[in-house]
């Protein structure tokens, strides 16, 4: 059983898709066992995103990450950060095919609506980051 981290954005609580999202997610036969709405400080934001905080972009993106609250999710089952990798596509808007949670609900990369842990270590860090 493989846990990974995934998080719907301001954009998906703001547009009301939560559960347009969190659907495939379950028909994959993943198991969301932890979920809490919370509304990111900017230290927060800062220390998820600290691989990109010096580029240009990032303003941005902390603006629209403090916009709004989140909803965290600890979403566990076999090959689970591969099959959201699959699920949500890819991280461009542009390359993103209909059918995965970014090709239908992402119109722009800055208001992406869904995170998603990208390998074991980055899930493992970002589950204690999010659910200590």
């Amino acid at each position: 059983m493989e846990k990974t981290y995934v998080m719907l954005k301001p954009e998906a609580l703001k547009r009301n898709v939560i559960g347009d999202i969190i659907n495939p997610i379950e028909r994959k036969g993943l198991k969301i066992s932890e979920m809490k709405t919370m509304t990111l400080s900017e230290e927060l934001v800062r220390e998820h995103y600290a691989h990109i905080v010096s580029k240009p972009f990032f303003p941005e993106i902390l603006e629209n990450m403090t916009s709004g609250p989140v909803l965290a999710m600890i979403v566990e089952g076999e090959n689970a950060i591969e099959a959201m990798m699959i699920l949500c596509g890819p991280t461009q808007w542009n390359e993103c095919q209909p059918g995965t949670i970014r090709g239908d609900y992402v119109t722009n990369t800055g208001f992406n609506v869904i995170h998603r842990s990208d390998s074991a270590e980055t899930a493992k860090e970002e589950i204690e980051r999010f659910f200590n």
